[in-house]
Protein backbone atom coordinates (compact mmCIF):
# COMPACT_ATOMS: atom_id res chain seq x y z
CA UNK A 1 0.00 0.00 0.00
CA UNK A 2 1.41 3.20 -1.19
CA UNK A 3 0.96 6.07 1.69
CA UNK A 4 0.84 3.91 4.70
CA UNK A 5 3.37 4.63 7.43
CA UNK A 6 4.64 1.44 9.71
CA UNK A 7 5.17 2.49 13.36
CA UNK A 8 7.00 -1.05 14.53
CA UNK A 9 6.12 -2.57 18.11
CA UNK A 10 8.48 -1.02 20.76
CA UNK A 11 9.78 2.04 18.95
CA UNK A 12 11.12 4.81 20.99
CA UNK A 13 13.18 8.01 20.44
CA UNK A 14 11.60 8.51 16.80
CA UNK A 15 10.20 11.93 15.73
CA UNK A 16 8.14 12.07 12.42
CA UNK A 17 7.83 15.31 10.82
CA UNK A 18 4.78 15.81 8.76
CA UNK A 19 3.12 19.27 6.61
CA UNK A 20 -0.08 20.29 6.66
CA UNK A 21 -1.90 21.20 3.69
CA UNK A 22 -5.01 22.75 4.75
CA UNK A 23 -6.16 26.19 6.40
CA UNK A 24 -4.99 27.47 9.51
CA UNK A 25 -8.67 26.34 11.17
CA UNK A 26 -8.55 22.59 9.51
CA UNK A 27 -4.56 22.31 11.38
CA UNK A 28 -6.02 24.10 15.10
CA UNK A 29 -8.94 21.40 14.45
CA UNK A 30 -6.36 18.84 14.48
CA UNK A 31 -5.63 18.52 17.94
CA UNK A 32 -9.52 18.36 18.88
CA UNK A 33 -10.09 14.47 20.55
CA UNK A 34 -10.00 11.95 18.12
CA UNK A 35 -9.55 14.01 15.00
CA UNK A 36 -5.77 13.60 14.09
CA UNK A 37 -6.36 10.12 14.78
CA UNK A 38 -9.14 10.04 12.53
CA UNK A 39 -7.00 11.82 9.56
CA UNK A 40 -4.06 9.15 10.39
CA UNK A 41 -6.41 6.49 9.67
CA UNK A 42 -6.01 5.20 13.22
CA UNK A 43 -7.98 4.54 16.64
CA UNK A 44 -5.95 6.55 19.10
CA UNK A 45 -3.15 8.59 19.90
CA UNK A 46 -1.28 9.94 22.79
CA UNK A 47 -1.70 13.79 22.50
CA UNK A 48 0.66 15.02 24.82
CA UNK A 49 3.44 13.35 22.50
CA UNK A 50 2.10 15.43 19.07
CA UNK A 51 2.78 19.21 18.40
CA UNK A 52 1.11 21.22 15.78
CA UNK A 53 2.19 24.61 15.54
CA UNK A 54 3.24 26.87 12.11
CA UNK A 55 6.67 27.32 11.07
CA UNK A 56 6.27 31.24 11.81
CA UNK A 57 6.12 30.63 15.48
CA UNK A 58 9.21 29.65 15.68
CA UNK A 59 11.09 32.88 14.48
CA UNK A 60 14.69 33.24 14.62
CA UNK A 61 15.25 29.77 16.10
CA UNK A 62 13.51 28.22 12.35
CA UNK A 63 12.29 24.66 12.59
CA UNK A 64 16.18 23.02 12.21
CA UNK A 65 17.03 24.92 15.73
CA UNK A 66 13.86 23.44 16.55
CA UNK A 67 14.64 19.97 16.13
CA UNK A 68 17.96 20.17 17.27
CA UNK A 69 17.95 22.19 20.34
CA UNK A 70 14.26 21.73 21.16
CA UNK A 71 13.55 17.88 20.33
CA UNK A 72 16.90 16.35 20.92
CA UNK A 73 17.64 15.41 17.04
CA UNK A 74 21.34 15.28 16.61
CA UNK A 75 22.84 17.91 13.97
CA UNK A 76 23.78 15.96 11.77
CA UNK A 77 20.56 14.41 11.06
CA UNK A 78 19.01 17.90 10.39
CA UNK A 79 21.76 19.35 8.40
CA UNK A 80 21.11 16.91 5.81
CA UNK A 81 17.67 17.88 5.11
CA UNK A 82 18.58 21.81 6.33
CA UNK A 83 17.38 23.23 2.53
CA UNK A 84 13.98 20.97 2.64
CA UNK A 85 13.42 22.26 6.48
CA UNK A 86 13.79 25.92 5.57
CA UNK A 87 11.72 26.05 2.66
CA UNK A 88 8.32 24.96 4.69
CA UNK A 89 5.77 27.04 5.60
CA UNK A 90 2.38 26.83 6.81
CA UNK A 91 1.48 24.22 9.50
CA UNK A 92 3.69 21.05 10.53
CA UNK A 93 3.10 18.03 12.45
CA UNK A 94 5.65 16.49 15.02
CA UNK A 95 4.78 13.13 16.69
CA UNK A 96 7.03 11.47 19.10
CA UNK A 97 6.89 7.18 18.74
CA UNK A 98 5.41 7.09 22.60
CA UNK A 99 2.29 8.75 20.61
CA UNK A 100 1.49 5.19 19.93
CA UNK A 101 2.41 3.52 23.37
CA UNK A 102 5.14 0.74 21.73
CA UNK A 103 1.84 -0.59 19.66
CA UNK A 104 2.13 -1.70 15.88
CA UNK A 105 0.43 1.24 14.04
CA UNK A 106 0.01 1.68 10.07
CA UNK A 107 -0.65 5.29 9.87
CA UNK A 108 -2.28 6.10 6.67
CA UNK A 109 -2.20 9.86 6.72
CA UNK A 110 -5.34 11.62 4.68
CA UNK A 111 -4.06 13.23 1.21
CA UNK A 112 -2.89 16.90 3.09
CA UNK A 113 -0.63 15.27 5.45
CA UNK A 114 2.48 15.00 3.95
CA UNK A 115 5.83 13.38 5.89
CA UNK A 116 8.35 15.20 5.35
CA UNK A 117 11.15 13.22 7.45
CA UNK A 118 11.88 10.95 10.65
CA UNK A 119 14.33 11.68 13.06
CA UNK A 120 16.12 9.98 15.62
CA UNK A 121 16.35 11.45 19.23
CA UNK A 122 19.69 11.72 20.89
CA UNK A 123 19.84 8.22 22.83
CA UNK A 124 21.49 7.87 26.20
CA UNK A 125 25.47 5.91 26.22
CA UNK A 126 24.36 2.99 28.98
CA UNK A 127 27.21 1.12 28.61
CA UNK A 128 29.88 1.48 30.98
CA UNK A 129 32.76 -0.75 32.07
CA UNK A 130 31.78 -4.33 34.53
CA UNK A 131 32.51 -2.66 38.29
CA UNK A 132 35.63 -4.96 39.35
CA UNK A 133 35.67 -3.13 42.93
CA UNK A 134 35.16 -5.71 46.22
CA UNK A 135 32.40 -3.33 47.47
CA UNK A 136 30.56 -3.77 44.38
CA UNK A 137 30.01 -7.31 44.51
CA UNK A 138 26.70 -8.27 46.03
CA UNK A 139 26.49 -8.49 49.93
CA UNK A 140 29.86 -7.71 50.46
CA UNK A 141 29.43 -5.30 53.33
CA UNK A 142 30.91 -6.46 56.76
CA UNK A 143 27.99 -8.41 58.58
CA UNK A 144 26.93 -7.34 61.41
CA UNK A 145 26.47 -9.68 64.48
CA UNK A 146 23.00 -9.55 65.73
CA UNK A 147 23.76 -8.21 68.92
CA UNK A 148 25.38 -5.10 67.46
CA UNK A 149 22.82 -4.73 64.93
CA UNK A 150 20.49 -4.36 67.98
CA UNK A 151 23.08 -1.98 69.51
CA UNK A 152 23.19 0.15 66.80
CA UNK A 153 19.02 0.36 66.22
CA UNK A 154 19.14 1.46 69.96
CA UNK A 155 21.63 4.06 69.52
CA UNK A 156 19.74 5.20 65.94
CA UNK A 157 16.10 4.61 67.94
CA UNK A 158 17.52 7.01 71.05
CA UNK A 159 18.85 10.22 68.67
CA UNK A 160 15.76 10.47 66.73
CA UNK A 161 13.60 9.99 70.01
CA UNK A 162 15.92 12.87 71.63
CA UNK A 163 15.48 14.76 68.53
CA UNK A 164 11.64 14.87 68.54
CA UNK A 165 11.68 15.21 72.24
CA UNK A 166 13.53 18.48 72.10
CA UNK A 167 11.38 20.11 68.97
CA UNK A 168 8.58 19.13 70.97
CA UNK A 169 10.04 21.12 74.00
CA UNK A 170 11.04 24.07 71.78
CA UNK A 171 8.03 24.39 70.03
CA UNK A 172 5.97 24.41 73.79
CA UNK A 173 9.04 27.01 74.59
CA UNK A 174 7.94 29.25 71.91
CA UNK A 175 4.29 28.81 72.03
CA UNK A 176 4.48 30.02 76.01
CA UNK A 177 6.91 32.81 75.90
Amino acid sequence: MEGVIHIPAGERGVIRLFTLDMRPEQAAFLMEPGALAQVLGIEALDMDQVEIFPVTDLEDIGLTGYLTEGCGVPRAQVEKARGILDALDGHVLLIRSRAFDGVETRLTPAEQITLVDTYGERQTNWSAPPATAESAKPYSAPKLSPRQARTQARRIGAALFAVVMLLTALLVWALMG
